[in-house]
C-alpha cells in the first residue's frame, strides 16, 4: 500500500514563495519606475524555479552535477536575500500602520542594499568561506587526569565529506594547519564522504600526512554507511563500506569501531574509545557498553562519537564514566554568527548545544563544526574548524 503523500505542506511552501516575491517586487518598485520591472523580474524568478525543477528531473541520469550546483545554489541565495530584504521592509512599513503615510524611500533603499550584501555573503562563503579553517583551542581540566598526561593535546577534525572538495590547494592549506599544531593524538569523528568509499580516493595523499606521536584514529559517521543513496544491491552496499573502511587504514588512521585503545605514557595510560555511529534519527548502530568492555570507572576515558546525540541521551548518564566525549555531524548548519558576543545558527533548533564544549555530569562534551561542507557548497559564519584541545590536571 502506497503512503499517501499530503499537499498541503507544498500549497503552503507555494504560497509563502508567491506572497515573498509579491512583497519584495512591491518594494522594487519604490525604486525602478520602469515598465519592464515587473515581467523582468517575474521572468527572473520563473527561470530560477524552473531551471532547480529541471536539474532535480536529471538528477537520476546526471547526478548533483555543476546544472544542479549552480541552480540550487541561485535560488538559495536569492531566498535568503529576498527574506532579509523583507524583514528591513516589513521593519520599515510597520509605521505605516499607524500613520497611514507611504513608504519611506530611504528606508526601502536600505531594504536593497541589504539585499546586495546578502548576495555578497553568499558568494564570499562559496568560494572563500568553506575553506577559511580556523584553529579553535579548548584548554579543559580534570581531577583524575593521570599526572604523565598534564598537559597532553589531541587534534580533532570531523565532517570532511571529500565528495564536496573542488580546491585541492585550499585542503592542502587545511592539512598543513592540522599538522602545525603539533598535538600528541589526532582523532577524526566521522562522515569521510558524503556517499561512496571513492570520494575519498582523491584525496588520500593530503590527509596521509596528518601525523601525530600516539596515532591518528578515527569512527564512522552517518553518510559513511552509504545509506542516502541506492545501491544495485546490499552486497554493493557492503563492499562500499568495506572499502572506506580499507581507505581508512591507506590514510593512517585506526577506525574505533565499538572498541577502545589504551594511549600509553610511560607507565600511564588513558583509554581512548570509539563507537559507530549513534545518532537520533540517524541511525542507532553504536555499541557504548561493547566500546568500553573491560575497563572501569577509575581510568580517564575520551570517546569518540560522531553524533552528539548520543552523549545527551547515553554518555553522559553511562555508569561507566566517560570523562570526555568528541563529536561533529552538525556543522553548525554552515550558516549562522559567532561574534559581538552572539552564538546563533538555525541549527540551534535541532540541536541545543551544536558547537563547542559542553559540561554535565562531570562529562564534556566537544561538538566540532566539520572541517568540510555538504548541500550547501559554502560555509558563512560558521568556518570549518580544526580543534585542538589541552588536558590538564586541576590543580
Amino acid at each position: 500500500m502506497k503512503r499517501k503523500i499530503s499537499l498541503l505542506p507544498f500549497i503552503l511552501f507555494a504560497i509563502f514563495i508567491f506572497l515573498l516575491n509579491w512583497y519584495v517586487l512591491s518594494g522594487l518598485l519604490i525604486i525602478s519606475t520602469s515598465s519592464l520591472t515587473t515581467p523582468l523580474f517575474c521572468l527572473f524568478i520563473i527561470a530560477a524555479i524552473g531551471a532547480l525543477f529541471l536539474a532535480i528531473r536529471r538528477m537520476s541520469a546526471h547526478g548533483m552535477d555543476l546544472f544542479f550546483k549552480v541552480s540550487s545554489h541561485l535560488l538559495l541565495t536569492l531566498f535568503a536575500a529576498e527574506v532579509v530584504v523583507s524583514i528591513f521592509l516589513f521593519i520599515g512599513d510597520v509605521p505605516r500602520i499607524f500613520t497611514g503615510t507611504g513608504r519611506n524611500v530611504y528606508w526601502v533603499d536600505l531594504s536593497f542594499l541589504m539585499f546586495l550584501l546578502t548576495i555578497v555573503l553568499f558568494i564570499y562563503g562559496m568560494i572563500f568561506g568553506k575553506y577559511n579553517y580556523q584553529v579553535i583551542n579548548h584548554v579543559l581540566y580534570f581531577d583524575d587526569l593521570p599526572d604523565k598526561f598534564n598537559g597532553f593535546k589531541l587534534a580533532q577534525i570531523s565532517d570532511v565529506h571529500a565528495g564536496s572538495f573542488n580546491n585541492p590547494a585550499a585542503v592542502q592549506r587545511g592539512i598543513s594547519l592540522i599538522n602545525a599544531q603539533k598535538a600528541d593524538l589526532f582523532v577524526f569523528t566521522g562522515d569521510l564522504v558524503n556517499n561512496k568509499a571513492e570520494e575519498i580516493k582523491p584525496w588520500i595523499s593530503y590527509f596521509s600526512q596528518i601525523k601525530a606521536p600516539y596515532g591518528q584514529f578515527s569512527i564512522l559517521g552517518n553518510h559513511d554507511y552509504g545509506d542516502y543513496i541506492k545501491w544495485e544491491n546490499d552486497l554493493e552496499k557492503a563492499k562500499n563500506l568495506q572499502q572506506l573502511k580499507d581507505y581508512h587504514q591507506e590514510l593512517g588512521f585506526k577506525l574505533l569501531l565499538d572498541t577502545h585503545v589504551e594511549i600509553k605514557k610511560e607507565e600511564q595510560h588513558i583509554i581512548l574509545a570509539g563507537v559507530e555511529n549513534w545518532g537520533l534519527g540517524f541511525g542507532e548502530r553504536g555499541d557504548l557498553p561493547k566500546a568500553l568492555a573491560g575497563t572501569d570507572n577509575s581510568e580517564f576515558k575520551i570517546l569518540l562519537s560522531h553524533d552528539p546525540s548520543h552523549w545527551e541521551e547515553q554518555v553522559k548518564v553511562f555508569g561507566n564514566k566517560v570523562h570526555l566525549t568528541l563529536a561533529g555531524h552538525t556543522h553548525g548548519m554552515q550558516f549562522g554568527l559567532e561574534a559581538f558576543g552572539i552564538k546563533w545558527s538555525p541549527v540551534k533548533y535541532r540541536y541545543a548545544h551544536w558547537a563547542g564544549i559542553k559540561s554535565e555530569n562531570g562529562s564534556v562534551l566537544n561538538i566540532n563544526r566539520g572541517f568540510g561542507f555538504l548541500g550547501f557548497s559554502g560555509r558563512i559564519g560558521i568556518w570549518p574548524e580544526i580543534t585542538v584541545i589541552e588536558l590538564k590536571k586541576s590543580v
